[in-house]
């Protein structure tokens, strides 16, 4: 019988929850089942096991990270939107690193294809068709977006960069400019 009070939902975000706290690679049905005072066994009635917990986990934080970065982007246009986006995902990363660590598990495809994660990439590729980007280029200069974003966001919330001025958001700045900068001028290939 599955306890009272327990839903998948509760579950899935409980296990955010956790995965911001002790880490996304640390979260398991046995450490979930002890924040609930229950057996795991009666996780299974919402969860498979602890990949599909992880999956859950990976596509709560995908469809946060999508709703945020719509809302940001919304009226927005050019340079605007570009540090809009990269906003949403360094202020997400530093509020929720275990969720954000989980919206980067690799996901199957068919999985991928249903999540969120379309809606970024429509959300990035709409950004830069504002900078005249299309076929390869835009494919290339999302690859890049991603990149910077992604290994910013990871050397800061790691201590990267606590040691040597100037400080992070003065970087995170000066990044975002240069980025708006080289979209302009993206050399056609």
């Amino acid at each position: 019988m599955v306890r009272a009070g327990l839903t998948t939902e509760r579950v899935v975000r409980a296990a955010a929850e956790l995965a911001d706290e002790i880490g996304f690679d640390r979260v398991t049905p046995s450490e979930l089942a002890r924040r609930f005072g229950v057996q795991v066994a009666s996780l299974y009635s919402h969860v498979k096991n602890a990949h599909d917990l992880r999956t859950k986990v990976a596509l709560l934080a995908l469809a946060e990270l999508a709703d945020r970065a719509a809302a940001a982007l919304a009226g927005r246009a050019g340079r605007d939107a570009l540090v809009a986006f990269a906003d949403v995902y360094r202020d997400y990363a530093r509020e929720h690193p275990g969720r954000y660590a989980a919206a980067q598990l690799r996901l199957d495809p068919e999985t991928a294809a249903a999540s969120a994660g379309p809606r970024h990439a429509e959300m990035m590729r709409a950004i830069l068709r504002g900078y005249d980007l299309t076929g390869p280029d835009e494919t290339h200069a999302v690859r890049l977006l991603g990149s910077v974003f992604h290994g910013f966001v990871s050397l800061e919330t790691r201590g990267g960069f606590d040691h040597s001025p100037p400080a992070a958001p003065e970087s995170w700045v000066r990044i975002l400019a240069v980025l708006d900068s080289l979209l302009r001028d993206w050399p056609r290939s």
